[in-house]
């Protein structure tokens, strides 16, 4: 395909996970109006990010993930796009995942990706819920091209940027849940999103492909994560707050598409939700590679010290 044209979902948390996936619907069918072939929606896109807190009840919300995977192939289908979603995998009792499934136009699974990548930090206590995946960095075949699927915090990592590319995917994409504690100062808080910006343009550069992540928007506090599952699943909203001095993320949004030379094709704010459709000149990958041919130049018989935890 020589053009992609991309829609980027991002939205809030609207108290239930019904609420939320209306809304998630409503933009999906704007991008799909405005041309999308591909689609591509936040991280953990159905709820709050309940990882905030250590809580056991929250394994609740991946109890229905095989209704979900044919929930969300089915929106892919109405809607006749190539859709990326991430969604809470229960695989067994006690072994549970982050994945981006992907499903074609006719709604069928093309494949998964299972998050690699997992952060342990104040907020964001993801080694207590997900399992790093172990299905490798495989990218995904689609009628719009090969997808190289990662998560979030798979954003800081090279490694896993170049193992897609070197197993030949036209694209990198991030679903991303990521923001501020807004007791950092404000120049702490413009260091770090642009840190987040700037290795992912790299990224880009150092692949010679288009690199696409699409950041949660909104403030939630830490304490929606000590909420029962049963009432976000249900129909029925938890008290929210909206009150960023409260402890809690505010996701800082900035979705955006880097070209094949990390050229700025989009970027978004911080505060607003988002339904953009970018097109994406797939031909000036070949080009880019022709001109600097990075994969060409590599010393692969240099490299064994990356297979290592440290070259001590």
């Amino acid at each position: 395909m020589k053009n992609l044209k991309v829609g980027l979902i991002s939205h809030k948390f609207y108290g239930t996970k019904s609420a939320t996936i209306a809304r998630t619907k409503e933009l999906i069918a704007k991008a799909a109006q405005k041309g999308a072939n591909l689609i591509v929606l936040q991280e953990l896109h159905q709820t709050h990010y309940f990882c905030q807190r250590e809580n056991t009840e929250n394994f609740d919300y991946a109890a229905n993930f095989e209704d979900d995977v044919k929930f969300w192939g089915s929106i892919a289908k109405e809607f006749g796009v190539v859709l990326v979603a991430s969604l809470f995998e229960r695989r067994s009792a006690g072994l549970y995942h982050n994945t981006a499934v992907v499903f074609e136009r006719d709604g069928k699974v093309l494949g998964k990706y299972r998050k690699m990548h997992i952060p342990d930090d104040p907020n964001f206590y993801e080694k207590f819920y997900f399992t790093p995946g172990d299905m490798g960095f495989a990218p995904i075949d689609t009628s719009v091209g090969r997808l190289g699927v990662l998560v979030c915090w798979d954003q800081w990592y090279p490694e896993a940027a170049r193992a897609m590319a070197l197993r030949g995917a036209q694209v990198l994409i991030y679903p991303t849940a990521i923001g501020w504690f807004m007791g950092d100062e404000s120049s702490e808080r413009e260091r770090q999103l642009e840190a987040w910006v700037a290795v992912q343009r790299g990224h880009s550069v150092a692949n010679s492909l288009p690199v696409i992540a699409v950041n949660r928007v909104g403030f939630e506090s830490a304490g929606l994560s000590e909420i029962s599952p049963n009432l976000v699943l249900g129909n029925t909203a938890p008290k929210m707050t909206c009150d960023e001095s409260a402890e809690g993320i505010k996701f800082w949004g900035n979705s955006f598409v880097f070209g094949a030379q990390g050229e700025e094709l989009f970027r978004a704010g911080s505060e607003s939700e988002l339904c953009e459709v970018v097109e994406i000149d797939m031909q000036r990958c070949e080009n880019v590679r022709r001109w600097w041919p990075f994969l060409r130049d590599r010393r692969i018989e240099s490299y064994g010290s990356l297979l290592k935890r440290f070259d001590d």
